[in-house]
């Protein structure tokens, strides 16, 4: 607590200084970007105040924040360091843009604080077979493709949307990410996708996420040049509609945690699919299976 004070009291008296000892209305100075890489670059005062209560908010040393790294003397460091969810499952972690992901599908069968994500396995293989309950489901539950534990190896769980947004028989709101991580938003997969596919968007961003080291694409397949490193795989989909397993090795699907505003029986996802370069954004029934990627929470200034 004491280094905490010790820190803060100096934030402040920094800050101070730049505003009562610099009156040009811009300051030119050399900073270090999110990469950690040093620029010159003039900042007004306005934007130096907000950087530095940013870093004070995340308890940085470095002015911006660099992405991943929280607290005081943190060695979190995104791209290298990895992250534990409630089953205490290890992911690596990848640095894009201003964000940080899961590298790897989510694969726990507990919220963050400890309550039972429910196994669904009706349906035998197929999934809607006579016995399938998967699609009348609303609360959250996992199941597994086709039901074989292979696939849960190499894809991770599907999940239906209720899952995403922590909605159990014991409550709600739970966090299904690891603590200080949550499952991407809409417009947060967007940044992904624009930053990716630069003026072309959605139409090549899918090459540079997909893992193109895998032999789990389907054979004949555009597995692009994985650039991001986000490593997608095709875990493919349960529909929520009848609870068949459907387009494994050939798609991979994704859950958004925003729900579309025009339909509240619709959740945003995002898929990517064996042929093309492109990603593409749906609506999707909430009681659909579908992979899950974390991305950290970001600290923003008020």
């Amino acid at each position: 607590m004491k280094n905490k004070t010790i820190y803060a009291f100096n934030l402040v008296v920094l800050l101070q200084a730049i505003l009562f000892s610099v009156n040009a209305q811009t300051l030119n100075s050399t900073v270090p970007n999110e990469s950690g890489i040093r620029r010159n670059a003039t900042y007004n005062l306005e934007e130096i105040k907000v950087r530095w209560k940013k870093a004070a908010l995340e308890n940085c040393t470095g002015v911006p924040c660099t992405p991943g790294t929280t607290g005081p003397g943190s060695s979190f460091v995104c791209g290298t360091s990895t992250v534990k969810d409630g089953d205490n499952n290890t992911y690596n972690t990848v640095s894009i843009v201003t964000q940080c992901w899961t590298k790897e599908n989510l694969r726990t069968t507990k919220y963050i604080d400890g309550t039972d994500i429910p196994l669904n396995s009706s349906g035998t293989a197929p999934g809607g077979t006579s016995g399938e309950n998967w699609s009348t489901r609303t609360t959250g539950e996992r199941t597994i493709y086709e039901h074989n534990s292979v696939n849960e190896t190499n894809y991770g769980y599907l999940y239906n949307w209720y899952a995403v947004k922590g909605i159990s028989l014991s409550g709600i709101n739970k966090s299904i990410c690891p603590t200080g991580w949550h499952v991407a938003t809409d417009a947060e997969w967007t940044i992904l996708e624009n930053y990716l596919g630069g003026l072309s968007g959605r139409s090549l961003a899918g090459g540079k996420m997909k893992d193109n080291l895998s032999s789990l694409w389907s054979s004949g397949s555009n597995p692009g040049n994985n650039e991001s490193k986000f490593s997608a795989l095709p875990g493919g989909q349960r529909r929520g509609s009848n609870g068949l397993f459907f387009e494994g090795v050939s798609f991979a699907y994704f859950w958004t945690s925003s729900e579309d505003p025009n339909d509240n029986t619709r959740g945003f996802s995002r898929y990517l699919w064996y042929n093309t370069l492109a990603t593409d954004r749906s609506g999707s029934q909430k009681s659909s299976g579908y992979s899950i990627r974390c991305i950290k929470d970001q600290v923003v200034a008020q």
